[in-house]
């Protein structure tokens, strides 16, 4: 594979409403990433990928879009963005927005004047609408969501799809017109010199035409609407073409939230003439819960469960292309919270451990607001506390299935999208030092303890060891490019995998587990890269006791003899 600039990059994701608020009205802004770019920087990150700042009614936080071209206020205007632009440039950071191309919001001038005019609007075929069945919807297919996907056009018996929220129209991508606004607009953005975009949804975008009923899978009487809107054959035509005519005249970076891609067709994806650079692989992060948008499913999983997704991920993707590594983003719960069971292992050992873990696997690392001083999830006592449209929903939707409302409540407070959209702390001041005054959703009350300033100055903190997981990273060739291959896969606790770039190797062991694990060392002399335990420069012992939640990064010395 040919080496891109991507590949090296440390990607930071931002949410920006709960970054930091400038000018206290209690929302995080762009002028407030700007502030802390200086952070940013001493972390080592290289690229910014910033949640959407569009325009937008905020039904979604900002994932429904009412127009392309303009900010939205309480965020900040084009001058804000154009200085976050020039000013991270100059200290080596690049910034990528979120692309929404599956849907607008219903407050879209497009979807406005639809309407306005149902039956004679030209924007009429930007959208998907059908006539009902005997007063009914078209189909039975429930939204990811909840409810129906299908909500009536007034006084027209006619119905639109959105395939998320009823104030999220799915745009129409059989009409070449729509894809041809859409495609201007992601060039007016990448002209502006944004490095790429994260794109949302995009799997979405081809829906089977046949538009009937599935059998239902729920009390409601509804089929999860993802069998006939997700990855539905004939979508290659619009990705192919999506990328043809924005991303491939740029060099630019692109990554795909693509759910739903069989692994035998991750070539198309991310291959050398692939759709995109990378795309995230959610089946790890969703091993906790039967369905990624069914909350109430709950698995039970152990951590060779977790291993052995992770390594089918790495293998199928390193035969493909390149991959996005990611433990948490602004969709998913904290990663110590799900992937530490016990509340009290979870500490600097295990964060640290966890951190590194994912942070060497092949592909570029992500990282999301607050995983670098372990944000956890938070614990709240109401569902009136929840702000997140699909917690709403999962909760009642809980409650049909038969589980009480102290239990849907539970599973709530394990995986709400809010988990990791609470407010970040920067300092152990009223509100975390994110806004002086109170903040558009409540904090995580664990702030006093847990928060930037108090790490910045503990030479052993998890922010601090963070620091030295990406340094460790940059400077190897073999981290970066380098084949990863497998080891101890049958272990039930530890984690382990080699690195192999040329005549370079680095063998990395992660502790899943509180108890002292013997691993069997190679003949071979190593020096120490990582440790999250008391520094060793050099290993020379043929069998290491690791220590419980230790990560051990290990590069193999060239002389198979001890001096």
């Amino acid at each position: 594979m040919k080496k891109k600039w991507w590949q090296k990059e440390v990607i930071y994701q931002i949410y920006p409403k709960s970054f930091y608020d400038s000018n206290n009205d209690g929302i995080g802004d762009i002028k407030g990433i700007t502030q802390k770019l200086d952070y940013l920087q001493s972390l080592g990150i290289t690229t910014v990928w910033i949640c959407p700042i569009y325009k937008s009614p905020m039904a979604d936080n900002g994932y429904d879009i009412s127009d392309y071209y303009q900010l939205n206020p309480e965020f900040g205007d084009m001058k804000d963005l154009d200085e976050l632009i020039v000013k991270a440039k100059e200290k080596g950071i690049k910034i990528v927005l979120d692309l929404v191309i599956n849907h607008t919001s219903d407050e879209h001038p497009w979807f406005q004047d639809v309407l306005e005019n149902p039956y004679d609007s030209k924007y009429r075929d930007y959208y998907i609408l059908k006539s009902g069945k005997d007063g009914h919807p078209p189909t039975n297919w429930r939204s990811v969501f909840g409810g129906n996907v299908w909500e009536p056009l007034k006084n027209t018996g006619e119905y639109y799809f959105h395939s998320f929220h009823k104030k999220q129209p799915d745009l129409n991508w059989e009409n070449k017109k729509v894809r041809e606004d859409l495609y201007k607009m992601v060039n007016y953005w990448l002209d502006k010199g944004i490095a790429g975009f994260r794109v949302d949804a995009i799997t979405f975008i081809k829906k089977d035409q046949n538009y009937d009923n599935i059998p239902a899978d729920g009390v409601d009487g509804l089929g999860k609407c993802t069998k006939k809107t997700r990855n539905q054959p004939g979508i290659a035509e619009f990705l192919h073409e999506l990328n043809d005519e924005t991303f491939a005249k740029y060099d630019c970076v692109t990554i795909g939230e693509a759910p739903g891609v069989p692994y035998e067709q991750y070539g198309d994806y991310i291959g050398d003439n692939g759709y995109f650079s990378m795309i995230f692989d959610f089946r790890y992060a969703d091993l906790d819960v039967a369905s990624g948008s069914e909350w109430f499913k709950r698995i039970d999983w152990n951590v060779l469960d977790l291993k052995k997704l992770i390594f089918t991920s790495q293998k199928e993707i390193q035969k493909a292309g390149w991959g996005a590594n990611f433990l948490e983003n602004h969709d998913q719960n904290r990663s110590i919270s799900k992937y530490i069971k016990e509340e009290g292992e979870r500490n600097l050992y295990s964060a640290t451990m966890l951190g590194a873990m994912f942070f060497y696997l092949r592909g570029t690392p992500f990282i999301y607001q607050g995983q670098e001083i372990g944000m956890t999830n938070f614990k709240r006592n109401s569902i009136e506390e929840f702000d997140d449209i699909s917690s709403i929903d999962q909760y009642y939707r809980a409650m049909d299935e038969g589980f009480t409302a102290e239990e849907a409540l539970h599973f709530m407070n394990l995986r709400s999208r809010d988990n990791s959209r609470t407010p970040f702390h920067w300092n152990a001041e009223e509100y975390g030092g994110f806004s002086k005054v109170k903040p558009w959703l409540g904090m995580n009350e664990n702030y006093k303890t847990i928060n930037v300033e108090q790490q910045e100055q503990d030479p052993d903190s998890i922010l601090n060891f963070y620091k030295k997981i990406i340094g460790v990273r940059q400077a190897s060739e073999c981290l970066i490019y380098g084949e990863l291959e497998p080891i101890l896969e049958e272990h039930p606790t530890i984690v382990a995998y080699k690195r192999k770039l040329e005549t370079e190797e680095v063998v990395c062991y992660f502790n899943f587990s509180d108890r002292i694990q013997k691993v069997e060392l190679a003949d071979n002399k190593y020096d120490v890269l990582l440790n999250n335990y008391k520094e060793e420069a050099t290993l020379y012992e043929k069998e290491h006791s690791l220590q419980p939640y230790q990560a051990l990064v290990l590069l193999k010395k060239e002389e198979s003899h001890h001096e």
